[in-house]
């Protein structure tokens, strides 16, 4: 006898909730096996997991190596190279072809203080920077030019006596949107400077070479390095009467951009990316390492 229709859906049905019901106990059954197996295993968890949220992996290096030649990388490492100042037996020489305090006193903070002369540079800056300006340099371009030209101006009013002296020249400019701002010509075009600033990004690069006189006992000079270092700084907005009160202080008048981060200006800025001395007027750690590998190569 055939099955009536309700019979058939009534059979059906059974099977059906018998089907789900070893599907659902196999599904529990797995998660149950999977708990217990991270309970006892947290290294398999931690895998499990890092599957489904990878993250970067962070790797340190125990490498030590200070370069090629065994030498240290940083200028720390050479410095008993330097002769003192005052030392007239002295093979090494430092010369600072720059007349800003604030390059002084990166210098000494560098453990130099009483190993360096400070002389500005004869360069005329002011007709090097029309004919820069007439040759659209970028403005990292300019700076790094600018610092080749005082430290070399310097070198050749020079003349070899045994000694090997090496010349530091540096330049800083603030550069927003491709414009460059030096110093300021007077009080109202620091004004202008800052409210441009004010509330922007802006980039200051700080150029810097080291020619070097009587190295083999020849008077030429020779090109050491160079190299521009940028860091990128944020003003907060400034009113008026803020920007009025910081040029009434006169800490602007000699400083690119017209503001000095190490003193006062140092309230104007919200935010900065990069190294602090770039933006003070010399990069500490870049200078120190292509110093030290200059040194280095003078085999002295």
């Amino acid at each position: 006898q055939e099955p009536t229709t309700s019979n058939n859906a009534c059979h059906q049905l059974t099977m059906d909730i018998h089907h789900h019901f070893i599907v659902l106990s196999f599904i529990v059954l797995s998660l149950l096996t999977a708990v217990s197996s991270w309970a006892t295993n947290p290294k398999s968890k931690h895998s499990a997991l890092a599957q489904q949220f990878p993250y970067p992996s962070i790797t340190m290096s125990a490498s030590t190596s200070s370069g090629d030649d065994g030498q240290g990388s940083l200028l720390v490492s050479n410095m008993h190279k330097i002769g003192l100042s005052t030392d007239a037996s002295s093979k090494l020489r430092l010369l600072l072809a720059s007349q800003s305090p604030r390059r002084r006193e990166i210098l000494d903070m560098m453990g130099l203080a009483g190993r360096y002369t400070a002389k500005p540079s004869p360069l005329n800056e002011e007709e090097l920077q029309i004919e820069l300006s007439r040759k659209k340099f970028s403005p990292r371009d300019y700076a790094r030019t600018l610092a080749e030209r005082k430290s070399h101006a310097m070198g050749v009013t020079m003349s070899n006596n045994g000694e090997v002296t090496l010349i530091i020249g540096s330049d800083t400019i603030v550069d927003l949107d491709g414009s460059i701002m030096e110093k300021p010509k007077d009080e109202a075009d620091a004004f202008e400077m800052i409210r441009r600033l004010s509330g922007n990004w802006h980039q200051v690069h700080t150029g810097v070479a080291v020619y070097a006189v009587g190295v083999g006992g020849h008077d030429e000079e020779k090109l050491m390095f160079s190299f521009t270092d940028t860091a990128k700084v944020k003003f907060a907005g400034l009113t008026d009467e803020d920007i009025q009160s910081y040029i009434t202080t006169q800490e602007p008048m000699d400083k690119a951009g017209s503001y000095g981060i190490q003193g006062i200006g140092g309230q104007l800025v919200e935010r900065m990316e990069g190294d602090f001395f770039t933006v003070m007027g010399l990069p500490m750690h870049r200078f120190s390492r292509e110093l030290s590998k200059a040194i280095s190569s003078l085999d002295m």
